[in-house]
């Protein structure tokens, strides 16, 4: 799929929002991309996992682990298109762990998905339990929307992502919506109270 069919479908579904919002990551901006306005649909969720499930579909994957939430919705369909596991990380203590009875055995090649990266810190977080916790092989990182501002290669296997949409941030401290004193909106389940 072309990145330009990509953001299309993000703008189609209405994901693209404008405002002063606080991310995931702890920096705020002025757009924010809603990614749930496409993973509630079906039909766009399979169609945009379907390009990293083929990216990836020779490298033996044996299980896609992905961070909870959005990754929950993201490693079940890649994984039922690479008739493999699919399994998530959720918080436990303010970490990233397996929990549920999964477990990564000893050998087994993962892919770890994401949906939109900032910053990459979830995706990192996850990197580091898999190579702390588990000894499987990390066969590489796939993901929605690159929103990083820059590339991306988190240095274990391949990095594939959809689409790069350029939005810029802002540290808290520097940030001009804030000057402006426009209300902050907290979207994201980091974010929800």
């Amino acid at each position: 799929m072309q990145e330009k069919k990509v953001i299309e479908i993000f703008e189609k579904a209405g994901s693209l929002l404008t405002g002063h919002f606080l991310l995931t990551s702890g920096k705020h901006s002025e757009r924010y991309l809603e990614k749930f306005a496409v993973l509630q649909k079906p039909e766009l969720t399979e169609e945009l996992c379907s390009d990293i499930a083929n990216y990836f579909k020779d490298e033996k994957i044996d299980v896609v682990i992905g961070a909870a939430v959005g990754g929950i919705i993201l490693s079940y369909e890649i994984a039922r298109q690479l008739k493999c596991r699919g399994i998530f990380m959720e918080r436990e203590e303010g970490k990233l762990k397996l929990r549920r009875g999964f477990k990564v055995n000893k050998g087994e090649r993962v892919l770890i998905v994401e949906d939109i990266i900032t910053t990459g810190g979830s995706v990192q977080e996850i990197i580091d339990e898999l190579k702390t916790s588990y000894e499987c092989e990390i066969a590489g990182v796939g993901f929605l929307i690159n929103r990083s501002g820059k590339k991306i290669d988190f240095e274990v296997g391949k990095t594939f992502y959809l689409a790069k949409i350029d939005i810029e941030t802002y540290e808290p401290e520097n940030c001009p919506l804030c000057k402006k004193n426009i209300p902050l909106t907290k979207r994201g389940s980091k974010n929800l109270k």
